[in-house]
């Protein structure tokens, strides 16, 4: 393997890191990367600033190798990442939480982890990390995952569990999910503009707006460019037993796919919650309070009577939101043609949190990206998504007695 250090350097974009916290100077530096080798063995080389620590393991369907590095800043030269070469189909990198970075390489077929080290620098040289890969085949590669001890979970879960809103306040929860985030950039507007920047930008800007109001109390599953898995978003929620729940994206066609304008507004499909409320009733998570009721003790067609009139509650209150902030919006922004929807998204499946997902625009529109990138736009799109929340609990308090 070692003549494949020669490899040349393979093409593939990485998009601009553009938040602050990546351009760190106390974080080391990755300044270039390279591949070599063929279809039976493939060589993966990064030069960085200094030695740093990594764990790294294999995942299925679809093959990848995962690397898992403290906190680094990648500087890399463009276009690295995405052109093929032996066993490497591309690979990506990014932050995925605070202190911790992540490399992802998609492989053509089952690998076998030979080597994965970190040389010092010496004579002259960079810090160096090396991945050796080698060719197997797909029963001793999930035999090889099952033996491997899985890696840890990222810090999100502890920092939900030590990080509560304060429990006395009477005011109702809303929870901001900004899309995206870390090593997941979403869509992208010719390689300047990226949907995890774009939206992290508005649900800040969103959050201000509704706190300003002093009505609500404000959580967001991520304030900077940090990766959360989607799993947490909606576990952060409901442990918070959150009264709304609004994800924030940007939408993006290829060309070709059409020229598609404005602002969307998903619900949950009707399809997808059905198969989660079937999901819920038999996981081994059967301790999870519905409507603060315990269903570990209960047997299993009570639970799913109610977990399946939970999701019903909750599915009018979704759509109600939904209706009411198209509504709204409409007033100050364009709307997609068939502005309300629903799809499978994992993220509106909590089953007691009311929730929608807004896709603010489509970056590959010219007029949309104009839009949001501006200041009066996004202000004025926040107001009116204040004033849909402002609507939805007032109606909601009027029918119903309670504030959550």
């Amino acid at each position: 393997m070692a003549t494949l250090l020669c490899g040349t350097i393979e093409a593939a974009a990485q998009r601009p890191q553009t938040r602050p916290s990546q351009t760190d100077d106390r974080h080391p530096v990755a300044t270039d990367a390279r591949l070599g080798g063929d279809e039976r063995q493939t060589r993966l080389v990064m030069d960085l600033t200094r030695k740093i620590e990594l764990h790294a393991f294999t995942l299925a369907d679809p093959y990848r190798v995962v690397i898992d590095l403290p906190q680094v800043t990648f500087k890399l030269p463009p276009k690295v990442g995405e052109t093929s070469r032996g066993l490497v189909k591309a690979f990506r990198f990014g932050l995925v939480m605070q202190g911790g970075s992540r490399m992802v390489i998609d492989t053509s077929k089952p690998v076998r982890i030979e080597k994965a080290f970190v040389l010092d620098a010496a004579d002259g040289q960079p810090a160096r990390l090396v991945l050796d890969l080698t060719a197997t085949d797909r029963e001793s590669f999930l035999r090889t995952i099952a033996l491997d001890a899985r890696p840890a979970r990222t810090p999100v879960e502890s920092k939900i569990d030590r990080d509560p809103v304060n429990k006395g306040d009477p005011r109702p929860i809303i929870v901001i999910d900004p899309g995206h985030g870390g090593i997941d950039f979403g869509t992208q507007a010719g390689g300047e503009v990226v949907e995890k920047d774009l939206v992290l930008s508005f649900g800040l800007l969103l959050r201000d707006q509704i706190e300003k109001t002093g009505k609500y109390r404000v959580v967001m599953t991520r304030s900077d460019d940090s990766f959360v898995e989607l799993g947490d978003r909606v576990r952060m929620a409901r442990m918070r037993k959150a009264a709304l729940f609004i994800s924030i994206h940007a939408d993006s066609l290829k060309k070709g796919e059409g020229d598609a304008q404005g602002a969307t507004v998903y619900t949950l499909s009707d399809t997808a919650t059905d198969a989660e409320a079937a999901r819920l009733a038999e996981s081994e998570n059967r301790a999870d309070v519905i409507a603060g009721i315990d269903l570990s003790q209960e047997p299993n067609d009570v639970a799913e009577i109610l977990i399946d009139f939970a999701q019903r509650e909750t599915k009018l209150f979704s759509n109600h939101f939904a209706k009411t902030l198209v509504t709204e919006l409409r007033n100050v922004a364009r709307l997609h043609k068939h502005p309300l929807k629903s799809a499978g998204f994992k993220v509106l499946k909590s089953p007691d949190v009311p929730s929608v997902l807004i896709e603010l625009g489509y970056v590959s529109s010219k007029q949309d990206l104009k839009a949001l990138t501006s200041d009066t736009w996004r202000a004025r799109t926040a107001g009116a998504i204040v004033q849909a929340i402002d609507t939805f609990f007032s109606t909601r308090l009027a029918n119903t007695g309670r504030p959550n």
